[in-house]
Parts: C-alpha cells; structure tokens; sequence
C-alpha cells in the first residue's frame, strides 16, 4: 500500500502518514467552510450509580487508549494543504477528574456542555478528551468529547465498552475483552477501494444511472412553506429543491425517550415482519414528510450508513459514516407493509453502493440538475443506532448506568435525527439534533408526536394503506 503512504518527520521521528478517507474528507470540508470548529466534537458521558476506583479506572482508559487505534490518531497538512492522519504509537497524558457530587446535576450537564463546544487543535494534537467524572446521586463514570474525523458514535461505543470491559477486569476479575482490530488495515483497505477500484467503478455506474432516473422532490419537515417561497422568489413554480444552508448554524439537542413497552413494540413488530428498525423508522419518517406536505408521494430523506458489517469494521474504530438520500416514491393505495418492503429493498440497494464517495455524489447529483450551492431535496438525515453500551454478558456487572449525548452547540444540518437505545431499560431515545434558525422545540416536539402515531397505527394493523393512515393522523 506504499502507493497511499507517505513519510513525515514529525518531532525528530520519521512516520507513516496515510490520505484521508471520503467518510474523514466530509469532515474537513465542514471545517474549511464553517468557522466553528466545534461542528466535529462529539460529546458522551457514560455514568454507572456504583463505587468507583478512579486509580483503576484511569489504568483501564490508558489500557484502552493503546487497544483504540483511531484513539491515537493526529493530523498533519502538507505543504500544498493535502490533510494526511498518522497514528502516535502510545498515548501519554493525564486523565482529569472532576467532582460534581455537591452540584446539582443539570448545572454538572450544562458544564460538560461547554466543553463539548471546545474545538480541538487541528494539527499534531490530541483529538479527544476524557475526564472521570463524579456525579450526584452515586453516580460515577467518564466525560469524553472527540473529533468527527477519529470517531463517529459505534466506534465511541465500542471504546467506552471497551474501557468497561477492562475496568470490570481489573476490579471484579471478569473476563477480560477480545484485542481490538486495525484501524490501520481498515484504512488501507478504504484507500485501495478508492483508487479506482472495480468494486468503485461499479457504485459510480449504480449512481449515476440513479441521479440521472428522475428529478426527486424536496419535502421539508414544517411543511411546504420554504419550497413555496423560494418558489415565488426564484419565479420557478416547478422548483423541486430548495436552499437549506443558513447563516447561523447554532444548534441545539432535544431528546424524546419512548417508554420501554412502546419501544418493545416497535421491535417485536421488526422481529416478527423480519424488518430492520432502520426502515421502519424510515417508512415513518417519510409518512410524516408526505402529510406535511400535501401528502407528497416523492419523499427523500438522506440515509447515514455507520459501513460495519464485518469484524475489521466493526472493531477498528475510526469514523465510517456516508450518507446517501433514501427516496421513494409511493402511491397511496399501498399498505404500510408493502412500503416497508419497498424501503427495505431500497435500503439493502443503498447499502451494497455505500462504499461510494457521498461528498462526489452529492456534486455529481448537483452539477446534473443544476442546483445552486446548498440546494437539496432532503430536509432530515436519519441514523439509526443499535449499539447499547449495557451487554447481556457476564462479563459486566447489573447495575445502573445512563448516558449523555452534549451538544457542541452548533451543526451543518437543518436536522439530524439520531435513535439508539437507551442503556437503563433498552428502551429508544430520539435525539433530534437541530439549527435553531430553522425549527422550533414546539415543531420538533410536532414532528416526534406525528412520527410515533405513523409508526403505531402502521405497525397495529400494516395492512392498513398508506392513504388510510395519512387520512388516521
């Protein structure tokens, strides 16, 4: 691979440095065009309501810090402003501590929260920070924000689990966790697809035979006013996109928890119709985009694929996420359980093509219909999360735990809704992540209240049609 590779002299030594991936490439473009540079921190908290060893506890997150290579990674630029990544071969610092047990934990929270939108130094540093935290309450556990172009949130899971996994170790003589994989060997393996590889050549073909079908629509997740107007202004009655970039990209988080037996349903649902949870989340989604707008039958909305179906991926860290738009086109007369299958089959399509570079994608798709920078025809980006922090293993204690995701206080989306499940009871959280210029909390509050009655009056009875439950909600 020495084809990818190039040699730095980094303080004195002499290192491997490698390009950056087209999942790391959509990062720092972010960077280049958005002066906050907190838009990459991505900020956890893990808390467990037991008595903890901090002296043990720090050994684990070192421990882990040599197992994580992507946990080690740092940038450098070249001369002619190329971004290249290189590992250092051990992490040496300190591991803070703070002690909130005396504050009132919101106030705790909000602290974090102001870390989290601390930007890392860009070049030849550290791009994580991790600080073992005391909570009110007896609980106790780790702070950790860290840059979008190390880690997305699998590969912080499988950290945080893994520092666990050691610290139940050491402390309570479990077993101790399987060696993590190369993050190495998963880039190269990234950068030999990208180098004109047949396996890409094959995705450019199956995207571009895509973008070239049909125009999609834009369906906006407050209804039809921003299409209007840009319509009315743009004097283009048959505009089809619409401008989503803004001027200010301060954001917010707003979490809705679903109780643990609707979220069990939901599930059971998946399990018995063999439906993956992304796609029924998926066909909800679309469902809500239609009814908000004109019950429109041509709905997009961009689809983040984590890319970790084999064990290198999975357990090599880094970050893998592309994004592509999920469209469907579907007639009324359909029942919900004939569109879950047409979104499945959309969905495993769009996963076979995902390798593909979403940056180029998304100028090849813009350049073709000709739209104007920051034009798009999807509102909202879904990721689905099915990584749990808890285990059904012997390996780690039955006791508490909760978890925190912080806003870095801004975003380049209008809404990215993110759902996992929640550590204490398994139960799904929707973290809708959102620009404060371009929803409201009322309207994000609107927006979860409509998805939950699409996905209940679709799942208790899915031969009920797609018009019937427009007409129902």
């Amino acid at each position: 691979m020495s084809e990818f590779m190039k040699e730095f002299e980094v303080n004195g030594a002499v290192l491997q440095c490698y390009p950056l991936t087209a999942a790391q490439r959509i990062h720092n473009y972010s960077t280049m065009h958005c002066p906050y540079h907190q838009l990459l921190n991505i900020g956890t908290g893990f808390y467990i309501q037991i008595d903890v060893d901090f002296s043990q506890l720090k050994e684990a997150i070192l421990e882990s810090y040599q197992r994580f290579e992507s946990m080690r990674l740092r940038f450098l630029k070249d001369t002619d402003d190329t971004v290249y990544q290189y590992l250092v071969p051990f992490e040496e610092r300190d591991i803070e501590f703070r002690d909130f047990s005396d504050w009132n934990e919101e106030d705790a929270h909000e602290e974090m929260r102001r870390w989290t939108a601390v930007p890392f130094k860009r070049f030849h540093s550290p791009m994580s920070r991790i600080v073992m935290i005391k909570l009110p309450n007896g609980y106790n556990g780790i702070y950790m924000s860290v840059d979008h172009m190390t880690m997305d949130s699998s590969a912080i899971i499988a950290f945080l689990r893994d520092v666990l996994e050691i610290y139940c170790a050491k402390q309570y003589g479990r077993n101790y966790p399987k060696p993590m994989q190369s993050y190495i060997k998963a880039l190269k393996k990234d950068l030999a697809y990208e180098a004109g590889s047949a396996a890409q050549k094959k995705d450019a073909e199956f995207w571009k035979a895509d973008i070239e079908q049909s125009e999609p629509m834009y369906t906006d997740f407050n209804g039809m006013g921003r299409l209007i107007t840009q319509r009315r202004e743009n004097n283009n009655p048959d505009q089809r996109s619409a401008m989503v970039t803004s001027i200010s990209p301060e954001a917010s988080i707003s979490v809705y928890q679903l109780e643990k037996e609707p979220s069990e349903r939901l599930m059971k649902f998946c399990e018995e119709h063999r439906v993956p949870m992304v796609c029924l989340l998926l066909m909800g989604l679309r469902t809500v985009l239609s009814k908000f707008n004109d019950n429109e039958k041509d709905v997009s909305i961009k689809s983040c694929v984590a890319r970790r179906g084999t064990l290198l991926e999975k357990y090599s860290g880094g970050t893998r996420i592309h994004f592509f738009p999920l469209r469907t086109i579907m007639e009324p007369e359909l029942t919900f359980a004939e569109g879950l299958r047409i979104m499945q089959e959309k969905q495993n399509t769009l996963f076979r093509h995902a390798n593909y570079d979403s940056i180029l994608h998304t100028i090849q798709r813009g350049r073709y219909w000709k739209l104007k920078p920051g034009a798009s025809y999807e509102s909202i980006s879904l990721t689905y999360q099915p990584l749990s922090l808890k285990q059904n293993t012997e390996d780690v204690p039955d006791i508490p735990y909760k978890t925190m995701w912080y806003t870095n206080g801004v975003a380049a989306q209008p809404l990215y809704l993110t759902v996992m499940h929640r550590v204490e009871d398994g139960g799904l959280n929707f973290n809708f992540e959102y620009r404060k210029d371009a929803v409201t909390d009322y309207e994000m509050e609107y927006l979860y209240y409509y998805l939950c009655r699409v996905l209940f009056r679709g799942i208790e009875n899915c031969e009920r049609t797609i018009g019937e439950i427009l007409e129902m909600i």
